[in-house]
This record gives structure tokens, C-alpha cells and sequence, in this order.
């Protein structure tokens, strides 16, 4: 008999920034090392700025390869509008990665 994976949650609040990268890091890094799939809460993210998203796709990368799942939920406006800037919404589990990405100005 199996048994569920084991989710571990972590929210990050305020700033997702250079001057926040370590610590999240190391957050990140203890999440992923203690289960097999991870749930990043982004709902009180104020800023994100370029360090912050390297770092978000570094620990998509990290996740891939120890064969571990991490989500990116709950994006606050601030991580949506960087991720939509940088055309990686939907690589970073962005409304673009659920279908819910706005339409307008799409050619059929």
C-alpha cells in the first residue's frame, strides 16, 4: 500500500528580492530537502524583482532534478505582473499555466 506524498507549504511575504534571495533560498532548499513535493504560497509577495524570479526558476530546476514536484500558488499582483513581463507566467504556475491568462489581442 502507498502512501500520499508528504506536501510541505511555505509562504514568503513581503519583498522576493535581492535583498531577500538568501533567506528564501535556504527556504526553499530545507522545503525541497524534507518532501517529495512543495507548495510555494506567493499570495504576500509585494515585490518581485529579477533575483527573485532566478530564484524561482533555480528551484524549479533544483525540484526537477531530485525528481520532486514544487508549485508556485496564489500569486499576488506584484509576482503576476513580473512573471508577465518576462513571459514566464506560465512556467512559473501563473494564470497563463491554468488556462485563466487573458486572451485579449490572441490571433485564432
Amino acid at each position: 500500500m502507498s502512501h500520499p506524498a508528504t506536501v510541505t507549504r511555505v509562504a514568503i511575504a513581503g519583498e522576493f528580492s535581492i535583498f531577500t534571495a538568501a533567506a528564501v533560498r535556504d527556504q526553499l532548499l530545507a522545503a525541497l530537502g524534507g518532501a517529495a513535493e512543495v507548495e510555494v504560497d506567493l499570495a504576500q509577495v509585494t515585490e518581485l524583482d529579477s533575483a527573485g524570479v532566478q530564484l524561482m526558476l533555480a528551484a524549479k530546476r533544483e525540484a526537477a532534478a531530485q525528481d520532486k514536484v514544487l508549485r508556485f500558488t496564489a500569486h499576488s499582483a506584484a509576482v503576476l505582473d513580473t512573471l508577465e513581463l518576462c513571459d514566464l507566467s506560465a512556467h512559473c504556475g501563473g494564470p497563463a499555466a491554468t488556462g485563466a491568462a487573458d486572451t485579449a489581442g490572441a490571433t485564432p
